[in-house]
């Protein structure tokens, strides 16, 4: 049976050396993780990775490079970023623990992806705002880890948890699986346009307002089913200003 780990991608956001490509890519061969993804990268030679991470030619071959980061995870069907910074957004927050065995159970149905930031500053608002969940590290009051160091503690965990994740379990009938995060942005754009149209952001900032919506979804977990009914919701609070806006000009 193909393992759950198959479906984990490493996303590194703007790396800015090259050593720490090298050492998430031995982390991922000693924990069993094959695919990695590079968001606006620094230049490197893949000759060079080798060097620092011996016998990885298959992982280094399919490295693939995005020039964003939604683009990157746009397939992926669940997202945690890793940071040592607390958010004032009431985000799902997870120890690497936590995170495995919760990505590993949406493994089933598409990619998972485990994602980290720059080595000088981690990852920034904008970025952690695509993650579902943000993972933390346990440490001392020294929270501050080096990338690869970070991706080998998070797939380590993955590594552990995958050997009893392989027991399907029989799911209900209204089984969906859950949406892409593309899907999800697509949702956020509606709603954003649904409040706008509602004058809602009249006395209100709209980045604050749709950072605790994201919030909000991500905790609730909706499946596809679920986030396609929240699109229409929105939707139908377009329409239904259109026809009103149409009658009091008409009238």
């Amino acid at each position: 049976m193909p393992s759950l780990l198959e479906q984990v991608r490493v996303v590194l956001y703007e790396p800015q050396k090259a050593v720490n490509i090298a050492g998430t890519v031995r982390a991922m061969a000693n924990m069993g993780v094959s695919r990695l993804r590079l968001v606006r990268p620094t230049p490197y030679d893949e000759n060079l990775i080798e060097v620092v991470a011996h016998k990885t030619r298959d992982i280094v071959a399919a490295i693939e490079h995005f020039d964003t980061l939604d683009a990157a995870i746009g397939d992926c069907v669940r997202v945690v970023g890793f940071t040592g910074r607390p958010r004032a957004a009431k985000w799902p927050r997870m120890t690497p623990r936590e995170a495995a065995e919760h990505l590993l159970g949406y493994a089933a149905d598409g990619p998972v992806a485990v994602m980290f930031g720059r080595e000088d500053d981690g990852l920034p608002g904008e970025a952690m705002d695509r993650a579902h969940a943000e993972v933390t590290i346990p440490t001392t009051e020294r929270a501050s880890l080096n990338v690869a160091q970070a991706v080998l503690v998070g797939l380590y965990e993955l590594h552990l948890a995958s050997g009893d994740a392989t027991r399907a379990l029989p799911r209900n009938r209204n089984h969906a699986p859950p949406p892409e995060a593309k899907e999800l942005e697509n949702l956020f754009g509606d709603a954003e346009r649904a409040l706008e149209a509602l004058d809602f952001f009249k006395t209100r900032n709209p980045d604050h307002v749709m950072r605790s919506v994201r919030s909000l979804v991500f905790r609730a977990r909706p499946d596809a089913r679920e986030t396609g009914m929240l699109r229409s919701m929105c939707f139908e609070v377009l329409r239904t200003i259109e026809r009103i806006q149409r009658r009091v000009g008409e009238g």
